[in-house]
């Protein structure tokens, strides 16, 4: 850990955008867990649930391309503060919502807030690689990942303990203040001086993506990078909307001494944190482990990609075939210590090879890409729940399999490309000097 500590010391712009990380991230695992518990309360329904994570990742689809757009041509720094701040109004408007007709209400601010959100990313992507040295990129991207991971864990358990004791009001108040602690975390930042993209196409948004899609589109290879999150979403998203599903009605903590001594009633609920508590683990030593035993090197950062398709797609499989809550537990760590690695490695290769002016929109496809397949992922799964009749050991599986043949087609990329890399970072250099 020496490594990553030694960067928050010497770096102090990424020291403040890394605190502001570790607050907010805390509050976004509250506000899931309170979410996924009013809205199992209001409705108990499957299809419901997938709703409540389609109007969390569809805005993002919706949006990313124009938040691409925006993060190359205005101050990063003002969008992620301005981002914070709006989410502080809109995650307050939760504490409105109390019934079930009124869950309407409660899908267009979760809908808002991830639009928010939308603006916040690509501009948070593209800023760390202002603040941080290409020779720091892996190990800035390894301790975001290990950062979301360790919220993810320590989030989720709180969130769920304190969700279950004080009510689903408390996890969105305490969301809203983390929002407004990271816009004065990231109000200290010094950003250096770029070349601000001013240039105009009619139309915007959409059309100005285009910009960042011919890049794309003359460098096959970063291309393909820029599907990985993607390729990975369409597998692991529905997993989203059955973890919800397997702690409710399969593993609920509801007769344990623990859940006896807190007076916890809601025993999904405790299951639910202690599964986000092993997804956090999973992608948090993920890339720190794979980083450690790879290294940083290019092709090296393809090969781990290449086991984390591999080891995804096993534990989604593993979901299905397991019997108890501790062997359920350590196949969610091996799927999301595969996913972290995807997740990290994947950007890093962006980072890299995307130039600056166009490295907002590069970012913004990527996450208009991953939201849209997470979004059908988990819509998909809902949807064979409650009008199929399948059960939650059919959906898992399916998912497992289209995992293995996600893996088999990125092996099928990786061996074919792996020789010819060389040619692709120069065709990249080369790109980027005439631009």
């Amino acid at each position: 850990m020496g490594e990553y500590l030694d960067l928050l010391k010497r770096n102090q712009n990424f020291r403040y955008l890394w605190w502001g990380n570790v607050i907010s991230l805390l509050g976004d695992w509250f506000n899931l867990i309170a979410s996924a518990a009013l809205v199992t309360e209001l409705t108990n329904s499957g299809v419901a649930i997938s709703y409540l994570f389609l109007v969390r990742f569809l805005p993002q689809f919706l949006f990313s391309p124009i938040a691409g757009v925006i993060a190359d041509r205005y101050d990063r720094k003002k969008i992620l503060i301005l981002a914070d701040l709006l989410r502080v109004v809109t995650v307050l408007g939760f504490l409105l919502i109390r019934a079930a007709d009124q869950l309407w209400l409660f899908y267009l601010l979760t809908a808002i807030q991830f639009m928010l959100s939308a603006l916040f990313v690509p501009a948070r992507s593209a800023a760390l690689a202002n603040i941080v040295d290409q020779k720091d990129l892996v190990t800035a991207n390894a301790l975001d990942s290990f950062t979301w991971s360790t919220m993810f864990a320590l989030g989720a358990f709180l969130g769920g303990v304190i969700a279950t004791l004080f009510g689903n009001q408390t996890a969105f108040v305490m969301d809203a203040s983390t929002f407004l602690l990271s816009a004065l975390l990231i109000s200290r930042i010094v950003m250096p001086k770029r070349e601000v993209s001013t240039a105009s196409v009619p139309g915007g948004g959409w059309l100005e993506l285009n910009e960042g899609l011919r890049y794309l589109w003359h460098i096959p290879f970063l291309l393909v990078i820029s599907f990985v999150k993607a390729a990975g979403s369409l597998v692991w998203g529905a997993i989203n909307v059955l973890e919800i599903a397997y702690a409710d009605h399969v593993y609920p903590l509801s007769s344990t001494a623990f859940t006896r001594w807190l007076s916890i009633e809601n025993g999904g609920t405790a299951t639910l944190g202690l599964i986000y508590v092993a997804s956090g683990l999973g992608t948090g030593l993920g890339p720190l482990l794979m980083r450690r035993w790879l290294g940083d090197a290019t092709k090296r950062l393809l090969v781990g990609i290449s086991i984390g398709f591999f080891l995804t797609a096993t534990g989604i499989l593993s979901l299905g075939l397991v019997t108890t809550l501790p062997a359920f537990l350590g196949a969610t760590f091996m799927r999301t210590f595969g996913t972290g690695t995807i997740w990290v490695f994947s950007a890093v290769l962006l980072q890299i090879m995307a130039p600056d002016k166009v490295k907002g929109r590069v970012f913004g496809f990527e996450f208009a890409a991953l939201t849209l397949t997470e979004s059908l992922s988990v819509l998909a799964a809902g949807y064979t729940q409650d009008n199929f009749g399948w059960s939650l050991i059919r959906v898992s599986n399916t998912f497992g399999w289209l995992g293995v043949t996600v893996f088999i087609l990125w092996m099928t990329f990786f061996l074919t490309t792996r020789k010819k890399l060389r040619s692709y970072e120069t065709a990249q250099s080369e790109t980027a000097v005439a631009d």
